[in-house]
């Protein structure tokens, strides 16, 4: 990562938006605004479907397999039949911010190198919002969403869960949902900067404030407290980072950037998950900022990052798919 791409980057984070606390349509309209930005890679089209009763984008690569097409600008279109990834597989991918704004589209950049670098397709899920709808609605839909895939007759073991920020942690409560409620656990997690402790008690909370340009404690604080609600922020589902037994989990990936005050959101989980029995992967990139992966085709190490990540997708689903043909 170059200086000047550093100071870009930190000045597009830093801008100053209106004064005081925001109100819901105000933070959602300024992160519509800053994801419009982001680069969604040609290569892919998208279409609107629903799963698990909500709806969803789905987004499938047209570039001819992993890396077609990831640089320029999206190309949209009907949605086709199902890619052909590394074994087939499917990408279930959750949005991030703060489970009060984002959406499928926001995330775009996102999803759609996570598409055009791995060849597989993805659904991302529109799940319910606070403080319309506070917790537990978005773990609920993002549960309903894996199990409609797995109604359709989609293989658990080539079906990964991914997302950034609030929908990184939400790809790890998914399956602690799921293994309680019996459900076959997915080929592996991928979460970018995961939100993982609504306790908010990590130690970079403070040691990162005013290095991260994106949040303060104040500001988690002021979307916090409309997701919770009157939950108790140590729910397991709230704060696995913290407070969640994580044994059984599949393969995950966790990458983050040193200068978040939720960098030990990461860091933590990684640990429990490790001390748990989980093969996890902490991938740390010195003076990257929060889901610094939307920044691909700006920032050198979000490409790279994003690269790892589709490695580490690819090679789960071809474990996977190994695994169901030597089983039948």
């Amino acid at each position: 990562m170059s200086r000047e791409q550093r100071i870009r980057v930190d000045e597009i984070l830093r801008r100053p938006g209106p004064g005081g606390p925001h109100s819901v349509e105000e933070i959602r309209a300024g992160f519509r605004e800053l994801m419009a930005g982001m680069i969604v890679p040609c290569g892919i089209r998208t279409a609107p479907t629903t799963l698990g009763g909500r709806p969803a984008l789905h987004v499938e690569p047209t570039g001819g397999g992993p890396d077609g097409g990831k640089d320029g600008r999206k190309s949209d279109g009907p949605g086709g039949g199902k890619a052909d990834g590394p074994g087939g597989g499917t990408i279930l991918y959750f949005h991030g911010g703060g489970f009060v704004f984002g959406s499928p589209e926001t995330a775009l950049s996102l999803t759609g190198n996570l598409v055009t670098r791995t060849g597989l397709p993805a659904f991302s899920l529109d799940y319910r919002l606070a403080p319309e709808h506070p917790f537990p609605a978005a773990p609920d839909d993002a549960l309903n969403a894996y199990r409609d895939l797995l109604d359709r007759g989609e293989d658990p073991a080539t079906v990964v869960l991914a997302g950034d920020s609030a929908g990184g942690g939400l790809a790890v409560t998914t399956c602690l949902a799921a293994r309680d409620a019996g459900l076959p656990l997915p080929a592996a997690v991928l979460a970018f900067s995961p939100s993982a402790d609504a306790t908010r008690t990590g130690e970079s909370m403070d040691t990162k404030e005013g290095i991260d340009p994106i949040f303060t404690r104040e500001a988690l604080a002021h979307t916090g407290a409309m997701y919770l609600a009157d939950a108790d922020p140590r729910h397991p589902l709230l704060s696995p980072a913290v407070h969640a037994d994580l044994t059984g989990l599949p393969p995950m990936l966790i990458q983050v950037g040193a200068n978040e005050v939720l960098l030990d959101d990461s860091t933590r989980l990684a640990a429990r998950a490790s001390a748990a029995g989980v093969d996890v992967v902490l991938d740390v990139t010195a003076d990257a900022p929060h889901v610094f992966q939307a920044f691909a085709g700006v920032l050198d190490e979000a490409d790279e990052a994003l690269d790892r990540a589709a490695l580490f997708l690819r090679q789960r689903v071809r474990a996977g798919a190994a695994a169901r043909a030597t089983a039948a």
